[in-house]
């Protein structure tokens, strides 16, 4: 449900409409208690798939890096 609340805020804030095909063929929304979980998990990944399609075909990136200077190490704060 928190992918579909994620669609309509940035709908709400942006204007835009997020193109959902593929997820709207699906036939099923986090209502649908019935399905199994396998087809909730394909909903997911599909929409969730859409969404950052979306953002990356219509925004620059906020930061750039080259993948080269990544560190394979993370810091941690405690």
């Amino acid at each position: 449900m928190l992918l579909v609340h994620v669609r309509k805020y940035y709908e709400g804030v942006t204007g835009e409409e997020i193109s959902t095909e593929q997820y709207n063929t699906l036939e099923i929304s986090p209502v649908h208690i019935h399905k199994n979980k396998i087809c909730h998990k394909k909903a997911i990944l599909t929409l969730g798939e859409e969404l950052v399609q979306h953002i990356r075909q219509n925004h620059s990136p906020v930061v750039h890096y080259a993948k080269e200077t990544a560190s394979g190490e993370i810091a941690a704060e405690h």
